[in-house]
Formats: structure tokens, sequence, C-alpha cells
């Protein structure tokens, strides 16, 4: 396995010749100024675009709440992704795009009809100097991020679905957030420079 797609340590892996995982061994590379960008959605229905636009949610300020979850999410990458290094994380910036849609029918996307097009995208940039990228770092402020959206919107976006009976043969529907999702987490940039 390599550890940049850049190929320039295709002879560092995260296993050991009998099959033990091991942490990679960065010591021996240069630092280097390193800035990834991660993005991702959270798909809501209208009424809950704008009651965040709005200020009008129960539990406070939706995207503040989030921007203060995905920094501190991105500080502690480490802690939570069992291969990753502590970086020096010398930059984060969070950009939040609230987009509003129109409402489509009566059903929920587990009946083949879309009402959320109401969406929350969110992009976080995360900056470090040091031996290793930080991707890892952006997708974990990203999912985070969208994950705090959820948890502050959910009285909102919390419903029983026409139909919904509660066992498996509509799962989604029965969860009780039929048309609530977090989708398309990507990295969508990562650089690598050599310091002046």
């Amino acid at each position: 396995m390599r550890e940049d797609a850049e190929g320039d340590d295709a002879d560092l892996t995260h296993t050991t010749e009998s099959g033990d995982v091991q942490m990679v061994d960065v010591g021996a590379k240069p630092d280097t100024a390193r800035r990834a960008v991660a993005r991702g959605e959270i798909r809501v229905q209208d009424s809950t675009i704008a009651a965040i636009r709005d200020d009008e949610i129960g539990k406070g300020d939706v995207l503040a709440t989030a921007r203060v979850g995905a920094v501190q999410a991105v500080k502690h990458t480490w802690e939570t992704i069992p291969m990753c290094h502590q970086i020096p994380i010398t930059n984060v910036e969070t950009t939040f795009d609230v987009e509003g849609g129109t409402e489509r029918g009566e059903g929920s996307r587990a009946s083949g009809e879309d009402r959320s097009a109401g969406r929350v995208v969110l992009e976080v940039a995360v900056e470090t100097t040091g031996k290793t990228g930080c991707e890892m770092e952006a997708l974990q402020g990203v999912t985070t991020g969208l994950n705090v959206v959820w948890d502050m919107v959910k009285a909102a976006e919390k419903r029983e679905a026409p139909g919904a009976t509660g066992r498996n043969d509509d799962a989604v529907a029965a969860s009780q957030y039929p048309d609530t999702a977090i989708k398309g987490v990507e990295v969508v940039a990562k650089e690598k420079r050599e310091l002046d």
C-alpha cells in the first residue's frame, strides 16, 4: 500500500513482511508545505433549510456549531484513524453553502420521490507543514461537520414516513429520517510544495 498517490513513497507500507499492521515511518522524509481540501453535503428538507437560514433551529446556530465540530475533528484525526500521524495543523478553513430547492411530491426518497431538495455543502481546507499529507484531516472535518449539522437539525428532519412499518421491508422510511442523507464526501484537492 503506497502512502502517497504521487508515487514517491512506493517502498512504504502499513504492513510488515509477516502481515502485521504498522504505522509508516516518515521520519526520513523532508518537511513540505501541504494542503488538502475535502467536500461533502447533507441533504435535508426545504423546511429545514429555511429554519437554518432564519436561525430557527432550537439547538442553536447550526453552521457555527458545525464549524467548531469540523475544526475539532481536524485537530483530533490522529486519535480516531489508527494509522494517521499526529501532524501540526497550521490552518483550517470551513466554507458552508446552504442551498434550498423546491419540494417535489408528498413522499420520501424511500418511496422514490425526492422531497429533500435542500442541502448544506461543507468544504474543509487543511494546511500543514510536515512529512505527510493532510487529506484524512480534511475528510474527518467534513464528515464530522456534516454529522454535527444532522445532530443540530434532527428534530426538524425526524418524521414518520407514510406507510413505514418499522420492519426491515422499508428500513430508510422506518429510520424516521427518510429525507436526510450525507453524500458525496470526497477529496477535491491535494497539494504539496517544497519549503522556501
